[in-house]
Parts: structure tokens; sequence; C-alpha cells
């Protein structure tokens, strides 16, 4: 590379240094996550092995440092993982993440958190290891919400929530959305659990929701944990979907599907 304006620009970058609880920190080495000249330098660095893909006629896509090559049998993965690894290593110089390298077949890989169906023609759909990173954030947001309103949970969660959708927008398999659906109310319904705390409160809360009188008692005093109550019949009769819909929860179906009617 020659260009001396974008070399200079690449320096600027690498030695700009980090802000961290608002103070600017330099660092000696490596580019700051998720700063845009990881993909740059990516890109650069790494064009070298496209066209190395190219010339073997291999079918492939790559976004930065991420890349899946696409072959027709397990032996055929195992050579080309082999010789690409040693291209990397020996002719770019470059280190070979093992544990995240692997030989499978498409539908139990994963790519920029997507994945696909093992059918004949398959479907995109959310990686199962995108789905377990979201629950993991949610469960942060709710573990500090559970002595708030489940109102202002709900607000804390719309950005993390839309953006995660609208990211996972081209997923053609809906049953993903549908489950987060279910999972996020059960959530929500064990924090308000949570909240009524002694048992009479529970049965009085669930009878102010329209819940007789006998079989709010019952549930109130049913001894098990909050967990098992926010999925039973009676907190889905007590706090039910429309609820949530009035306080603002956002429907990852209904987001998606938003999301691909306007497409």
């Amino acid at each position: 590379m020659k260009d001396k304006r974008l070399l200079k620009l690449i320096r600027v970058y690498l030695t700009s240094g980090i802000m961290y609880e608002g103070v600017v920190q330099a660092h000696t080495e490596g580019t700051p996550q998720g700063a845009p000249l990881s993909p740059l330098l990516s890109n650069i660095l790494l064009d070298e092995l496209d066209k190395e893909l190219e010339r073997r006629g291999h079918r492939f896509c790559r976004y930065a440092d991420d890349c899946n090559t696409y072959v027709k049998s397990h032996e055929a993965g195992m050579r080309v993982m082999a010789s690409l690894t040693r291209f990397l290593e020996k002719r770019l110089r470059l280190t070979v993440n093992r544990d995240k390298s692997a030989v499978g077949r498409p539908w139990a890989r994963k790519f920029l958190g997507y994945s696909m169906t093992w059918h004949r023609k398959p479907r995109l759909k959310v990686a199962p290891e995108s789905v377990r990173r979201l629950k993991g954030r949610i469960r942060e947001v709710v573990r500090k919400g559970r002595g708030r309103a489940v109102g202002r949970v709900i607000t804390d969660l719309a950005p993390l929530l839309t953006g995660w959708t609208e990211y996972f927008r081209l997923a053609e398999v809906k049953v993903t959305f549908e489950q987060l659906d279910e999972w996020l109310r059960r959530k929500l319904r064990c924090i308000l659990w949570r909240q009524w705390k002694k048992p009479r409160t529970r049965a009085k809360r669930l009878m102010e929701r329209g819940i007789d009188q006998a079989r709010a008692y019952t549930s109130a005093y049913n001894g098990f944990g909050p967990w098992w109550n926010a999925g039973a019949s009676h907190m889905n009769a007590a706090v039910p979907v429309k609820w949530f819909a009035q306080q603002g929860l956002m429907s990852f179906l209904a987001r998606h599907r938003s999301f691909n009617s306007l497409s």
C-alpha cells in the first residue's frame, strides 16, 4: 500500500488512544474493539485471502475477519481448512483462532449471528448463540429492575429489543421471535411475582386482576418459586399479553413483521 494519506489516517487511528470513563488513555498495541479501523485493516490484510479463495474456485462469504467457505463434503472441508490455515499463518503471518474455527454442516455453523435451516432450500434463522447472548443482556437489565415498576424496565429494554430485532430482520424462521416473546413476558411476570412478596399480597393482586378468590389464594400459597408461577396459568390470566402491550412492551414477532412489511 503506497497511499500516504491513507497510511497517515491509519497511524492517527492507532495512536489516538481510547476513552474510558471520560478519560483518554493511551494504548500500545491493537485497535479498540468496535473502532472503524478494525474492518478497514481486515479488508486490507485479507484482500489476498479473498483472491486466493477466488483463484481456487471456492464459494465463500467474508465480513472483516469472519469468513465461511463452502464445499461439498466434510473431507473437502477438512482439506480446505488445513490449507487455508497454512496460507494464513505462513503467507499472511496471521494466527488462526482454532477454538472458533471448525468444519461443520452449514446449519450447525453461524455467520454474523445468523444460521440456516437444513432444508434443500435453506432459510435464514437467528443462530442459537445469538439468542443466548440476547437473553444474557436482557437478564442484566431485568436484574437491575427488580425493585422498579415493570413499565420502567420495559422502557429500559426498548432500545435493545428494537436494535436486535432490526439486525435480524432478514431471518425467515419466525419461531425464534415467538419464543422470545413468551420468554420475555415470563421474565417480567417473574418481576411482578417477586415484588408482591407475601402470599396475602399475591392473592390480593391476583384478585384485583380478575382471578377468583379461591384460585387466587390457592395460587398465592402454592409454595412454588417465582419462575414457576410466572409461567403458570394464573399469572398468564392475571397479566395477559394485552397488558404488556399497554405498558409499551415491543413484540419481537410483531416488530419483525413490521420491518419486513416495509422492505
